[in-house]
């Protein structure tokens, strides 16, 4: 297992899809919550978790296959695995096995950052392109810039 560290939300995982980014932000909030849940807390905050997730891996499938997004198996793919996993560990947890439920949560959060910036910045840019003939312009708050020499 990797080292987990806290999620928090960044702007740098905004892609110019507004609805995306807001489930993005969504998605990052109950990660969070969930690696500060107590044991009691935690079955109920991955169920709700499962539930957002589902709803938007969901939505992401649907623009992938209306827009004909070109990777888009390999991405669904990756959606199902992860919701394979979550199941998986809710059985797990609710028979009280709360370390897989930890371990679970800290590989969806190195696992977020990644598919975020690659995969779904992807689409993003897919269907903004499809729509706009063009990429998205992302405002971003909070860049640290370094002065250089």
């Amino acid at each position: 297992m990797m080292e987990s560290h806290s999620l928090n939300w960044s702007d740098e995982w905004l892609l110019g899809y507004t609805p995306m980014d807001q489930e993005h932000e969504e998605f990052v909030k109950q990660i969070a919550c969930m690696q500060q849940a107590n044991e009691t807390e935690l079955l109920g905050l991955l169920d709700s978790f499962y539930l957002l997730a589902k709803q938007h891996f969901e939505a992401e499938n649907n623009w992938m296959t209306q827009t004909q997004f070109p990777p888009r198996d390999c991405h669904i793919d990756e959606h199902n695995a992860v919701l394979r996993s979550i199941e998986e560990v809710r059985q797990l947890l609710s028979v009280g096995r709360v370390d897989v439920a930890r371990s679970l949560v800290a590989e969806l959060v190195n696992w977020f950052p990644g598919h975020a910036t690659h995969l779904d910045s992807a689409l993003a840019h897919w269907m903004f392109k499809q729509k706009n003939d063009g990429k998205p312009v992302v405002i971003r708050r909070g860049l640290n810039f370094e002065k250089t020499s």
